[in-house]
């Protein structure tokens, strides 16, 4: 091909490219750009206004009915799972009394006891479905005014503990992995691993000994359980109460942090590679910056689920760590319902725990479109 080009700037063995076609004169090959025909499927927009705005309707609607769905299974699951527990609630109740034959049969009959499983189960599911949790068999009393009675505690002292560690690992699963590699990431996530491989309740336990018995040099500085000591309000009462919460707050802490900082730090090193970072450093932005303003938001979304879940916790509570500090919550409360087994109760605290998990869920579901606009398209 000849190499002498013509005054339009095209070459003379090459007709003039017509539009849409862009001729690469000096080394004679031709690069054509054709505009898609109006119906081929190219030519079509990949998203549109309209398309994202019917998309996340759909997505809350998927994400409302596996909720349901879920909600439905834990309420199959509650009453026939604690069926299957051994022992005779009418006989636990009226342990060390005299009671014949016929107050036995009298009190199945008051409590439902005696109806056939699938009418149990109809009319737990109706009573749950409009809030009747039912009667507890060893308290006397609506399940309902028993877990509201108890929930107040419990959230007060999970809820400190979870903004706490949610907080905590978060700060150092971002600065562990930015760093990783070094003495701090070692060193961070060698005391993280070992902290979540300890059972809450034997680590209670060791706090209990060391800080509230005494041992050695150490001198017991706080009470071995409870809420409160009693006698005072105002300001002595907040602070007798923030005295008590020291060490069962310190347990969950110490358990619960680990596991946050471990998934954030994984999911930050993933995104560390990013080309995107190395786009951001070479406009010139500072270390800080990019971490804080493009790393971080990207690897935040599996650590969102982590703290979603962990506000679930805030309700279920810790059963362990409230029995063993003997915290009035709806841990200790559900330890004494098993015991017995106080079925309405235990049944209505495994819903309560359950569905504050699947609302923690489903609320993480509806949060990652904000933070991610991918999610629900």
């Amino acid at each position: 091909m000849s190499s002498t080009t013509s005054s339009s700037g095209s070459s003379p063995d090459v007709p003039d490219a017509p539009a849409g076609n862009i001729s690469a004169a000096a080394s004679g090959i031709e690069m054509k750009v054709v505009a898609p025909s109006p119906g081929s499927s190219s030519a079509r927009p990949v998203r549109t206004a309209g398309t994202k705005a019917r998309a996340y309707p759909a997505y809350l609607a998927g994400k409302l009915g596996g909720a349901v769905v879920s909600l439905f299974a834990v309420l199959v699951t509650s009453f026939f799972l604690f069926r299957i527990i051994p022992g005779d609630p009418v006989k636990a109740m009226t342990r060390g009394m005299p009671t014949s034959a016929e107050q036995l049969v009298t009190l199945r009959r008051q409590f439902g006891l005696d109806l056939p499983l699938w009418r149990q189960f109809t009319d737990y599911c109706a009573g749950a479905l409009t809030g009747d949790l039912g009667m507890s068999y060893q308290f006397r009393a609506p399940v309902g005014e028993l877990i509201a009675q108890k929930l107040p505690a419990t959230l007060l002292l999970t809820g400190v503990a979870v903004v706490i560690y949610s907080a905590l690992g978060l700060w150092l699963g971002t600065r562990s992995a930015w760093r990783h590699g070094g003495l701090g990431d070692r060193l961070s996530t060698g005391v993280a691993l070992t902290l979540w491989s300890v059972p809450s309740f034997w680590l209670g336990l060791l706090l209990i000994i060391t800080f509230s018995v005494g041992i050695g040099p150490v001198p017991g500085m706080f009470p071995t359980g409870g809420m409160e000591s009693g006698g005072t309000s105002g300001l002595p009462y907040v602070l007798d109460v923030a005295h008590h919460m020291v060490l069962p707050v310190l347990t969950l802490v110490a358990v619960g942090y680990a596991q946050t900082l471990l998934v954030m730090r994984s999911s930050l090193l993933d995104e560390m590679g990013g080309d995107y970072l190395t786009t951001a450093r070479a406009k010139g932005l500072r270390d800080d910056d990019v971490r804080r303003r493009h790393a971080v938001p990207n690897a935040l979304l599996p650590t969102v689920t982590m703290v979603f879940i962990n506000l679930g916790h805030v309700a279920a509570g810790s059963i362990l760590v409230e029995t063993v500090f003997s915290w009035p919550g709806l841990g200790g409360l559900f330890y004494q319902a098993l015991s017995v087994p106080d079925l309405p109760l235990v049944q209505g605290l495994f819903v309560v725990f359950a569905g504050a998990m699947i609302l923690m869920n489903l609320l993480a579901d509806l949060l990652y479109p904000l933070l991610d606009p991918r999610v629900g398209r």
